[in-house]
């Protein structure tokens, strides 16, 4: 407010400054005018000539003033009435005040004037009125300081409420989190839907507020699947040694024994290699690498890879890619989620008889969508966002082996790279779809393998 015054004060300051100066030039140049004729009557006519001029002068209204005196101060001819002794003494510009008449009596009014001594004792006195000047810095003084104060009381005012407005939303952000250090993370910031930067502000801070909930919610459930799907494991692998020990048994027993809590043992590695994988995922510590990659080639590979386990199973496995269809990424992560998928797919997509597997990879215009499809059971719609989480497995008798950590990485790469993983039905069976954004030159042409 100080500021924004102080340059009103500035602005109002020079342009009346500018007005004086205006008008002070135009009154110079007005006194001089009138000057320059009355010293040509009086070059051509003497006193008698300059006074009858004057005379014929006075007689015109306007704020032109006149006055002609003889030696002793006595006035001649003029429509000023009287002087005093300052101006009789003086010469050249002077301002004075004078008097003149009015409805409500004789007046006070400033004049400027220019005094001239003429032969013979002779005085002239040209002159004008510039009250007008007087009542115009009155108006401007009484404008401004009115202005001014108006300016104040009105940005004061106006401060007052939006600061009332801004300090009440930064409290309430301020109690979201008090909120949240006291232990509520389902706190988040209002939003009043204004769209301004505070709105904005706020949305963000919620959408991370939402991000550390669900950190925070999967570590607790992380610790509470660990203690639960973990335990098994160990109790299996410490009474497995402990029977080992109170056995009396021969060298072969023994090296069963061992080989079987070595399994047990790189099982459980597998587990919290799984852990640690998603998260240096969430994390963004992993992936870092950004490779142009062939998603015909990535898929063709891992294919024959898991071409012999499908077959072992009496499954078929297929590969169906577009051409020239390529994104950029880290290929073993990406590799790694594909190949989770082609897992899942022959563990729990077939059937006694057999079934059949599909991996393709497509340009959707905005991603590469990497899809597996088989004929098996499929899902249930319920559980299809659920099974995406950890150590979910839908298999309650869980007599397969897997520790229900192998789609959760796969969407962890998914939420890496901005993408997403959709569970769709194949009918019969499941699809799952790997969405992820690419830079790619999409022909059209298709190719099947």
């Amino acid at each position: 407010m100080a500021l924004f015054g102080s340059a009103a004060a500035g602005a109002i300051g020079y342009i009346y400054w500018q007005t004086n100066v205006l008008l002070a030039r135009q009154l110079e140049q007005t006194i001089e005018a009138e000057t320059r004729g009355l010293a040509e009557q009086y070059r051509a006519g003497g006193i008698s000539n300059l006074t009858k001029t004057v005379s014929n002068r006075s007689l015109t209204p306007g704020n032109s003033l006149y006055l002609v005196t003889d030696n002793e101060g006595r006035r001649i001819t003029g429509n000023l009435t009287s002087v005093s002794k300052i101006l009789w003494n003086s010469v050249g510009r002077v301002e004075f005040v004078y008097k003149r008449p009015s409805q409500n009596g004789p007046e006070d009014r400033l004049a400027l004037a220019s005094v001239f001594r003429l032969p013979g004792g002779f005085r002239l006195i040209v002159g004008r009125d510039i009250e007008d000047r007087r009542v115009f810095q009155r108006v401007v003084r009484s404008a401004f300081f009115i202005g001014l104060g108006f300016m104040a009381l009105v940005g004061l005012g106006g401060g007052w409420l939006v600061s009332r407005g801004l300090l009440a939303r930064i409290d309430a952000v301020t109690a979201t989190g008090r909120t949240i250090m006291e232990g509520d993370l389902t706190g988040r910031v209002p939003v009043n839907g204004s769209g301004d930067e505070l709105d904005r502000l706020s949305i963000n801070l919620n959408a991370m507020l939402d991000r550390i909930e669900q950190l925070m919610a999967g570590m607790q459930e992380v610790s509470d699947n660990i203690a639960h799907d973990l335990k098994t494991p160990l109790n299996r692998l410490r009474n497995r040694a402990e029977a080992a020990l109170h056995e009396h048994g021969d060298a072969k027993s023994y090296r069963d024994a061992l080989e079987r809590t070595i399994e047990e043992a790189d099982g459980l590695i597998k587990t919290f290699n799984a852990l640690l994988s998603i998260a240096r995922l969430e994390a963004g510590t992993a992936g870092k690498a950004k490779n142009e990659i062939d998603a015909g080639a990535l898929i063709q590979d891992f294919v024959e890879l898991y071409e012999p386990t499908a077959e072992d199973k009496n499954m078929s496995l297929t590969a169906k890619v577009a051409d020239d269809v390529h994104l950029k990424g880290d290929r073993q992560l990406i590799g790694q989620a594909l190949a989770n998928l082609i897992d899942n797919a022959i563990k729990y997509g077939g059937s006694k008889k057999g079934g059949k597997i599909e991996v393709t990879a497509g340009d959707t215009g905005q991603t590469v969508e990497f899809s597996v499809s088989d004929t098996g059971p499929g899902i249930p719609e319920k559980d299809r966002e659920r099974v995406l989480k950890r150590f979910v497995r839908l298999e309650e008798s869980r007599s397969r082996p897997g520790s229900g950590l192998g789609l959760s990485l796969v969407a962890a790469v998914a939420r890496l790279y901005g993408g997403s993983v959709r569970v769709e039905d194949n009918k019969p069976g499941l699809r799952m779809v790997l969405s992820l954004p690419h830079k790619t030159n999409h022909n059209g042409v298709s190719r099947t393998q």
